[in-house]
C-alpha cells in the first residue's frame, strides 16, 4: 500500500535525522485526538532512538508563533497533524534553519525550502479524508524508523477514528497488521487495545475531549499520557469534568440557534458563539458544527455551515499573541457533498482559502476546516465566501 516514492523520501527524511544527531527535538502537534496520537507515536519513537521530545501543542498556525520557533538554528522541529496546509509559510520562516519533518493529513502546500520535509501520503495520491490519519503517517514514519515501533500501530487506528469511513486504503492495512501483532483485538464490531483493555473508539473520544476542552489546562499532555501508559484515574476523571462543561456550553449555544437561528446569505449560514466556550480549546466550535451538521430542523441541507468563536490571546507554552482573532470552522452537510467529489462545489478548505486570502490562515480538508482571522474581518469572511461561491 506504501508508495515507493513515499518509503523513498521517508528514508531520506531519517538519514537527514540520523546525520543531525540531534539530542533534542520539538513535537508541533494538533490537540485533537489524532493529533495527540500523532505526538505520542513520534515522541516515543524519537525516545527509543535517544532523542528527547518536547511537545508543544498549537490549535492552529499563527505566523508569529512560527516566526518565533523557527527563530533559532540548527533545530529538529517536527509538525505532526498540523503543518501541511502552511508549508509555504513554514518555508518561509525556517529559511533552510533547521531540519523540518512534517508528518500530516491535512490538504498541502508545497514546501520551498529543503530542509523542510512534509511527508503527507496526499503527496502520494491518498486521500486524507478517508485513507489515513496525521497518526497513521507518524505510524508509517515511526515504523520505517525502527520495526520496534510496530507496537504503537494502535494509536494510528486511534487517530484515525476521525474518519467517518472506517479504516480503509493504508489504516486497513494497519489494522490487520495490529490484529496480526496482537497490539489490537477484535472484540465483536469494536477493537480493543491489548495492553490496555481499552477500546480504539472510546480511547478516541476521551483524547477528542482532554486535547480540545481542556487545551488551556494541561489536557494535551495528559492526553499524550494516556495513549502511552493508558487512561489514570486521574484522566478519567478530568474527561467527566471537561466533557460537563463542553455539554453546557453546547446546550446553551443550541438553545440560542433554535431561538434566533442562523444568518444565511445565498449560500453560507452562519452563527457566533463569541466566547460562549471561553476556557476551552477552540476546536469545540468545530466539534459543535459537525453535530450542527446533522440537526434537520435547524440547518439548511444545501449550504455550507460556518461557525465563529473568539481566540483567547494565551498560547500555552508560548505566550500571548499580539492580536486579537477569532476562528471560523466550516462544515458541509452530507447532500453537498457529492458535489464537492464531483468539482461542482468548491471544498470547505478551498472555500477559506480564498475567503480570507490576505487576512487569514486556513487548513483542512474537504468537508471540515478552519481559518483563523483578525476580529474585525468575520463580516468580510462571509462576503468574501459567498462571492467565491458565486463565481464558483
Amino acid at each position: 500500500m506504501e508508495p515507493e516514492e513515499f518509503k523513498k523520501k521517508t528514508n531520506q527524511a531519517i538519514t537527514e535525522l540520523r546525520a543531525a544527531k540531534p539530542k533534542e527535538a520539538t513535537i508541533v502537534h494538533h490537540d485533537d485526538a489524532d493529533g495527540l496520537c500523532s505526538a505520542a507515536i513520534t515522541k516515543r519513537a524519537l525516545e527509543r532512538e535517544g532523542i528527547k521530545a518536547k511537545t508543544f501543542c498549537l490549535e492552529k498556525i499563527y505566523t508569529e508563533v512560527i516566526e518565533d520557533l523557527h527563530s533559532k538554528t540548527g533545530q529538529t522541529i517536527f509538525y505532526v497533524d498540523i503543518g501541511s496546509s502552511h508549508a509555504d509559510l513554514i518555508s518561509e520562516c525556517n529559511n533552510s534553519r533547521n531540519l523540518t519533518i512534517v508528518l500530516d493529513h491535512h490538504d498541502p502546500k508545497p514546501s520551498r525550502d529543503p530542509k523542510v520535509l512534509d511527508l503527507n501520503l496526499e503527496h502520494f495520491g491518498f486521500k486524507g479524508e478517508t485513507d489515513f490519519s496525521g497518526a497513521t503517517c507518524c505510524y508509517l514514519f515511526a515504523k520505517a524508523l525502527s520495526d520496534n515501533n510496530m507496537d504503537l500501530s494502535y494509536l494510528a487506528l486511534v487517530g484515525s477514528c476521525e474518519i467517518p469511513k472506517g479504516f480503509l486504503g493504508i489504516n486497513r492495512m494497519i489494522l490487520e497488521e495490529a490484529l496480526k501483532n496482537e497490539v489490537v483485538q477484535q472484540k465483536g464490531k469494536s477493537f480493543e487495545i491489548t495492553k490496555f483493555k481499552t477500546r480504539i473508539d472510546s480511547l478516541f473520544s476521551k483524547l477528542q475531549i482532554l486535547g480540545a476542552v481542556g487545551y488551556y489546562e494541561g489536557g494535551p499532555e495528559i492526553g499524550i499520557n494516556a495513549c502511552l501508559e493508558g487512561l489514570s484515574k486521574k484522566a478519567e476523571e478530568k474527561v467527566k469534568v471537561l466533557e460537563a462543561r463542553r455539554k453546557e456550553a453546547n446546550r446553551r449555544l443550541l438553545g440560542r440557534l433554535y431561538h434566533e437561528r442562523l444568518k444565511e446569505t445565498e449560500h453560507i449560514q452562519w452563527f457566533d458563539a463569541g466566547n460562549m466556550y471561553a476556557g476551552m480549546g477552540t476546536k469545540v466550535i468545530g466539534q459543535f458544527c459537525s453535530f450542527l451538521s446533522y440537526q434537520a430542523r435547524l440547518i439548511k441541507p444545501d449550504k455550507y455551515i460556518l461557525g465563529f468563536v473568539n481566540v483567547p490571546s494565551e498560547i500555552p507554552g508560548w505566550g500571548k499573541l499580539k492580536e486579537k482573532f477569532v476562528k471560523a470552522s466550516a462544515r458541509v452537510p452530507k447532500p453537498m457533498q457529492p458535489q464537492i467529489e464531483d468539482g461542482k462545489l468548491l471544498g470547505a478548505v478551498n472555500l477559506l482559502d480564498k475567503a480570507s486570502e490576505g487576512f487569514g490562515i486556513a487548513d483542512g480538508h474537504q468537508y471540515a476546516a478552519s481559518v483563523i482571522v483578525p476580529t474585525d474581518k468575520k463580516e468580510i469572511l462571509v462576503e468574501n465566501a459567498e462571492k467565491a461561491i458565486r463565481t464558483r
